[in-house]
């Protein structure tokens, strides 16, 4: 599938349930174009991963997903030899009494392919899209091994040569900012900073997304949501923590917020102890009344 402008793909994002403002699909349409990596940065649950997903459906190719951690290095993120296979190998060959070559240990068979090898290799059909998750929980050692791979988006395996994309995958990096991504790795990507979104928004989204719910219960939790987003807590709710809540209440059968099903569910949205604590009771009561004057 082709785009021949940010209008077309933010309908196509549309129809695939994903709500995008102007600016960031002007940044993927951008990333397509341009063939460059799009690097995505924002609080957790605003949307960043999701837009992987969706342009894996949009091209209807496959999702390569390298999720990011500390201590993540090459034998996690690109390939690994299969000793265990190998050394399986050695026995039967000395059983028949033969002497084992090194090059026969060494062979595509014996190769665990990770996924940065993976989204270099299936490009040979069609472009996958390979998503970076959470980038700044890396180490900086990692980092510098990735601006080798997003400059020339091929790897070197000693013992079997460079494997070369044959197209450039679809690149993906997010980040929740828990620390600063070098500038290197920045400059060889598209930039977009994905903020919480506005009520008029966040009801597309959630219109979009739990659609079995009641247009008044939407709409009521779209505006506690805002309301909450305003409070001096740990873990402020994401989008995705809107949609959860959304959907548990849909589940419970409920029509509309009231003060006890507020407390009853604040697990849904709100994960530390300290938070539920600080909005349980009336300062829900108080947020729930505000929020009645948005609807």
């Amino acid at each position: 599938m082709t785009f021949n402008s940010i209008d077309e793909l933010q309908d196509a994002l549309a129809q695939h349930n994903y709500v995008a403002e102007r600016g960031l699909a002007t940044s993927i349409f951008l990333a397509i174009k341009l063939q460059r990596p799009l690097f995505l940065e924002g609080e957790a649950g605003v949307g960043k991963t999701e837009v992987a997903k969706v342009m894996a459906s949009l091209f209807d190719t496959n999702l390569i997903r390298l999720q990011c951690y500390e201590g993540l290095d090459v034998n996690h993120a690109v390939y690994e030899w299969n000793y265990t296979r190998q050394i399986l190998h050695l026995r039967l060959v000395e059983a028949r009494g033969e002497r084992p070559q090194e090059d026969e240990l060494f062979g595509e068979e014996f190769l665990l392919k990770r996924p940065l090898l993976q989204a270099l290799e299936d490009s040979r059909d069609k472009p996958p899209v390979l998503l970076i998750d959470e980038v700044d929980r890396s180490d900086e050692e990692f980092e510098a091994f990735l601006l080798e791979v997003l400059s020339d988006f091929q790897i070197t395996i000693p013992e079997i040569g460079t494997v070369r994309a044959a197209q450039r995958p679809y690149v993906i990096l997010t980040s929740n900012r828990t620390r600063e991504v070098h500038d290197a790795l920045k400059r060889r990507c598209l930039y977009y900073w994905i903020d919480y979104p506005s009520f008029e928004k966040e009801m597309e989204i959630v219109t979009a997304k739990v659609p079995e719910a009641s247009e008044e219960l939407a709409r009521q939790v779209t505006a506690f949501i805002q309301e909450l987003r305003q409070e001096d807590l740990y873990k402020v709710p994401g989008v995705a923590e809107t949609l959860d809540w959304l959907t548990a209440l849909v589940a419970l059968d409920r029509k509309a917020l009231d003060p006890e099903i507020v407390d009853d569910t604040l697990g849904a949205i709100l994960k530390y102890q300290d938070d539920v604590s600080r909005v349980k009771g009336e300062t829900a009561r108080r947020m729930l009344e505000h929020s009645r004057y948005t609807v």
